[in-house]
């Protein structure tokens, strides 16, 4: 497999059309009053376009993210962005962090240090783990699916190659939420020699019934019809990206304040920050992962896992192993995420060792609660590691 180094250059070009589209850019009117209930308010929007135009430095932010060993594989044809960066200790275990939407591998850069270098961050240099960040097909760096969307299993088939042909990796572990968390589960099912372990901060999958399971308890019964209330009143981007998003996308390509604004609203939406987007994430935080989606042109090919079931499935593909993933299994629940499962429906799917109810965070805790995440990491893997 030919991996080679890989380094952000945007051109310059693409930078001076976006500061035009930022200077031309024409805001809606809003609803007086209703600040974010029907969408991104007006005046934070009117605000954050302005700063990505007189003060987000987009070199600035390149330069930090070129400061990070980023590679690129050549995997089934489809090349494949990734960050790699190697532990300092007596013996690192390697470990794929896969992000969601709408993230991007920036989302895992505060915990990458901590992870690899825990010696310079409070912790044991025997927690030490080699980091790989893979960027999802279509997104960031890496090459759009040639079919248009790939599953949660097809992506995890394509991890499983980059860590083994790839990288000589024999035994990893893994961890990821939103999109992240469903290509990690297929990881620990497809592949229960190779991995010593799954972490994940999600879990909305609903069990297949019969066949010896027990029906659904009044907690798991009490979970689905939260989601599904969850869905009806806050669904409403899933549901297009999933039925008509190339719709969707002739807007948010054009228009960079429209894609702020559909972006932007989520991250308000789904994290711990009682309604003031900025007191977890900075403008700059936003606007790097914004201006990714911007610059590589990859919010219509970011959707692909929301209409891939049923479009992008191999029908040449083995028939998955069901029933609980057999590979030892972590949840760690933040409170602010709209997924918030109980016990036994964890159980019920996986082999459980270890279930952690977080006191605060939400969709995104590697950029919200870094050190949560990775003292949670280090206690899953430390009783696995001599597997690895």
């Amino acid at each position: 497999m030919d991996v080679q180094p890989f380094t952000i250059a945007i051109a310059q070009p693409a930078l001076d059309d976006l500061h035009l589209r930022l200077a031309m850019t024409r805001l809606p009117d809003e609803v007086p009053g209703t600040g974010w209930g029907l969408g991104t308010n007006l005046a934070y929007l009117r605000d954050l376009v302005h700063y990505w135009r007189a003060s987000f430095d987009w070199r600035a932010q390149e330069r930090v993210l070129n400061a990070i060993p980023q590679f690129g594989a050549d995997v089934d044809g489809m090349r494949v962005h990734f960050i790699h960066v190697r532990g300092v200790g007596p013996h690192p275990v390697p470990l794929i962090l896969t992000h969601g939407w709408p993230s991007s591998f920036v989302e895992m850069l505060k915990v990458v240090p901590r992870l690899t270098d825990p010696a310079r961050h409070g912790g044991d240099p025997a927690d030490a783990f080699d980091v790989v960040v893979p960027s999802l097909p279509g997104f960031a760096f890496s090459d759009r699916p040639a079919s248009g969307a790939m599953t949660d299993r097809q992506i995890a088939r394509v991890w499983g190659r980059l860590m083994t042909d790839g990288l000589g990796y024999t035994r990893f572990g893994a961890h990821g939420g939103d999109v992240g968390g469903g290509v990690t589960r297929k990881l620990g099912r497809l592949y229960p020699n190779r991995l010593i372990g799954i972490h994940t901060n999600a879990i909305a999958e609903r069990p297949v019934l019969g066949l010896g399971n027990p029906e659904l308890s009044a907690r798991e019964l009490a979970f689905f019809a939260e989601l599904d209330r969850w869905d009806e009143e806050e669904g409403a981007y899933a549901h297009i990206q999933h039925t008509k998003p190339q719709t969707l996308a002739y807007g948010l390509n054009d228009s960079p304040a429209g894609l702020a604004a559909w972006i932007v609203e989520k991250f308000r939406a789904w994290s711990d920050c009682d309604g003031d987007v900025e007191r977890r994430f900075t403008k700059d935080e936003l606007l790097t992962n914004i201006s990714l989606y911007w610059l590589t042109g990859t919010i219509n090919s970011s959707f692909g896992p929301y209409y891939a079931d049923g479009f992008a499935d191999d029908p040449a593909d083995d028939p998955l192993p069901t029933g609980r993933i057999q590979v030892p299994c972590a949840v760690a629940l933040f409170p602010k995420n709209m997924d918030q499962p109980p016990r036994e429906l964890g159980e019920r799917l996986l082999t459980l060792h270890r279930w952690t109810e977080m006191p605060r965070g939400g969709h995104f805790p590697a950029l919200e609660e870094p050190d949560l995440l990775v003292e949670d990491l280090r206690a899953f893997f430390r009783p696995l590691r001599d597997t690895a």
